[in-house]
């Protein structure tokens, strides 16, 4: 298969993910202390998933690093790669991830966002065909089962959608689920999750997009349509998207043709514009892939011009650098 993100940026993207993945500082925890003993440092916490300046942020850098070397297996990082994934992903490491993630206390802990993520690079590593990429998917499997644990739990007590264009977004993580559910053969998790997202948005109909907000990375109007097309069949996908958007021809809303402006990114709120114009350019490609005639025109010149309004920023100040390239990759690489 081709490869979609080039051979030099293959290995551009790597770096620029490979200088933060063990970045420990600085870094923005989800954690719960419970007594004076839970107050220890990132490392001591998350052996793997310590650097990236959050937990999910670094879990979605090894993603990132791993679809890279599954696309470009020879691309100028791909041996540092190897390197990072042979240290970091061993069975004691990935044990005491798997011990922090049963704490009582972190039954909320990254929900969502970070449960998504994980299974995404779960599911990642199962597509690797080589005898090391194997075992890095079995190595990793008990922790991707107890995030995949946590959705079947979670969801059917889930009454109402999050659609925030942030972390809590809840059209995003089942988006990822199903991709996890379906590469891994989780087909409980594949039902549920589709179940969900029919429950949860099957009713909409002519949204309004209030969006941009000042700190959203996601569109909460689009993730929700890439979220419908995961989860319904082609001909139900088209009926409810042509309700959902249905003056799409006339590029309207407008908020979502136009990509958004970012005034200073080294603010890490305002910097998430930049990963909204790289989302929206995921979302637009899939969204070109399931339409026809002008709306299918539409949704590939809205894909172009966020993709153009992205991709050049994904590197330059720490507050984007240590997320974005991953938000390229679902752009370059998905749909």
């Amino acid at each position: 298969m081709a490869d979609p993100v080039g051979f030099k940026r293959a290995g551009e993207l790597a770096g620029i993910v490979l200088g933060h993945v063990e970045r420990e500082y600085p870094h923005k925890l989800d954690h719960v202390l419970t007594g004076p003993e839970d107050a220890q440092t990132p490392s001591a916490l998350h052996p793997i998933f310590h650097g990236s300046f959050d937990w999910h942020s670094c879990v979605h850098g090894y993603w990132t690093l791993a679809r890279l070397l599954r696309l470009q297996p020879g691309h100028a990082n791909a041996g540092a790669t190897r390197a990072l994934f042979a240290r970091q992903f061993t069975a004691a490491k990935i044990g005491a991830e798997l011990d922090y993630v049963l704490r009582p206390s972190s039954r909320g802990f990254e929900r969502p966002y970070g449960w998504a993520w994980l299974l995404y690079l779960q599911a990642e590593l199962a597509r690797h065909e080589t005898p090391e990429g194997q075992a890095w998917a079995a190595g990793m499997a008990p922790l991707a089962a107890a995030f995949a644990d946590r959705f079947k739990a979670f969801l059917p007590i889930a009454d109402y959608p999050l659609r925030a264009g942030v972390h809590s977004n809840t059209a995003f993580a089942l988006t990822l689920a199903i991709g996890y559910a379906e590469t891994c053969g989780d087909t409980e998790l594949a039902a549920l999750a589709k179940v969900t997202a029919v429950r949860w948005y099957g009713q909409d109909r002519d949204c309004q997009a209030w969006e941009p907000s000042g700190d959203e990375f996601l569109s909460s109007a689009l993730m929700e349509a890439v979220c419908m097309r995961r989860s319904l069949d082609e001909a139900d996908f088209i009926t409810w998207f042509d309700a959902f958007l249905p003056r799409l021809e006339q590029q309207e809303p407008a908020s979502l043709f136009t990509p958004a402006s970012v005034s200073d990114r080294s603010d890490g709120k305002i910097a998430h514009l930049d990963g909204l114009n790289l989302s929206r350019a995921w979302c637009w490609k899939v969204l070109t892939g399931a339409t026809e005639g002008m709306r299918r025109m539409r949704c590939l010149r809205a894909g172009l011009d966020h993709l153009s309004a992205g991709l050049p920023h994904i590197a330059g100040d720490y507050m984007g650098e240590h997320w974005l390239a991953s938000f390229a990759l679902l752009a370059l690489t998905e749909g």
